[in-house]
């Protein structure tokens, strides 16, 4: 998988089979499918909703860290999910007879979390046929105001300590926003998806063998809606995910090539499987 806007993404995304999403570089998942075993090595995962194909795993890998001592791991879950979640391990532990130690961060749009490589996870509501949020993920970087451009380092710090000015000021730079299963509505309603330096969204359904209306039934993108909008996309890089089964790793391939416009295609990669 090539970087993305010189951000690692790699993953497995297969519409109603398995979805996770990782950032290697930033340890860090999102969703975690049946837990690939490189999963394991993540030690916080952000959960979209809880669907099967998207959350089945996680009680693996509470368990695989522990047994591999690598140290409990975070969740951040949806709140709408959060007493079931607590209720699933509840049950797992009486299975299992195992502790399962993990941390659990319930979290909602307008909140914000703190991840440990200390860029900022902000969810924002998806729209799907369960309780769903996507993730945009923030840096902040520190600049030197316009107005002092070209001055001395002797100088800002005598703006500081004599008059108290702070010559830098802190900018925010969506990175990434990952959408989770949801209605194309997401990128109309959503600043960050529109956005954010690399986008990750779901096109699960590319043409004619499923409809528009079938597909949004489902709670899915059609990539019909999506070349409807495809002036909307500001960002550097879109990772298409979720495909259906239906396709094939060549026929996805081959059906983007000929519909995507120039201006999608150039910034267009699919996640498919690795065979």
């Amino acid at each position: 998988m090539p970087r993305l806007a010189n951000i690692l993404v790699e993953g497995i995304s297969v519409g109603g089979l398995e979805t996770f999403i990782d950032c290697p570089e930033w340890k860090l998942g999102f969703d975690i499918g049946r837990c690939p075993d490189v999963a394991v090595n993540r030690p916080t995962i952000l959960f979209t909703h809880a669907h099967m194909d998207h959350m089945g795993g996680v009680a693996w890998h509470a368990a695989t860290r522990h047994l591999r001592r690598v140290g409990a791991p975070t969740y951040v879950v949806p709140r709408e999910n959060e007493v079931a979640f607590r209720e699933l391990f509840e049950v797992w532990r009486r299975l299992d007879k195992s502790e399962l130690a993990h941390r659990l961060v319930p979290l909602g749009p307008g909140d914000e979390f703190e991840l440990p490589c200390k860029l900022l996870a902000r969810p924002f509501r998806a729209y799907h046929r369960v309780p769903c949020q996507g993730y945009g993920i923030w840096s902040r970087r520190r600049k030197l105001r316009p107005e002092h451009l070209g001055k001395s380092d002797e100088q800002i710090r005598a703006l500081r300590e004599r008059e108290g000015e702070d010559a830098f000021e802190t900018l925010e730079i969506p990175e990434l926003a990952f959408t989770g299963d949801t209605l194309i509505e997401v990128v109309e309603r959503t600043e960050v998806v529109r956005k954010a330096r690399v986008l990750v969204m779901e096109v699960t359904f590319l043409d004619e063998l499923v409809s528009v209306q079938q597909c949004r039934e489902k709670g899915h993108i059609h990539l019909d809606e999506v070349l409807e909008r495809a002036d909307l996309f500001e960002n550097e890089a879109l990772l298409f995910t979720h495909f259906s089964t239906r396709y094939s790793p060549e026929r996805v391939l081959e059906i983007l090539e000929r519909r995507l416009p120039p201006s999608l295609r150039e910034r267009v990669t699919a996640l498919l499987p690795q065979h």
